[in-house]
């Protein structure tokens, strides 16, 4: 696979994202439900955002990985939360973070929702390729 980010500013660098991203020679892609704070047993997380966003991607993680695949292979990604003030507030370094130590540049899109499933929070959809 060839990937190819395209960052006509510099300014999303330090926000953890691409403005685009052009892949070439793919071998395969995975198409990955949303994640969110489904705990093991299936309940949804009480916590709150910043504890959630914490599960809701390690549940990613282990999605990708048991597809074979890893979260540097992310080329499409999109935050649903029912607060875009609280993730920018309160999750966005950890967002930051979590980009960091996986290596992802990815697209990025951020949207408010009114609710999620019972109790959650934030969730994440991600195209991943490799």
């Amino acid at each position: 696979m060839e990937k190819r980010i395209i960052n006509p500013w510099k300014w999303q660098d330090e926000r953890g994202y691409a403005q685009a991203v052009e892949v070439k020679q793919v071998n395969s892609t995975l198409y990955c439900a949303g994640q969110a704070a489904v705990l093991p047993d299936g309940t949804s997380s009480t916590a709150d955002m910043q504890t959630q966003l914490h599960i809701a991607l390690q549940n990613l993680e282990q999605v990708i990985h048991q597809a074979g695949y890893t979260c540097s292979g992310i080329v499409r990604l999109t935050v649903y939360t029912t607060s875009s003030d609280t993730f920018v507030n309160t999750c966005f370094d950890d967002y930051k973070d979590w980009v960091a130590k996986h290596r992802v540049q990815t697209a990025l899109t951020l949207t408010e929702v009114k609710a999620l499933f019972e109790t959650l929070s934030i969730e994440f959809e991600a195209t991943v390729v490799r």
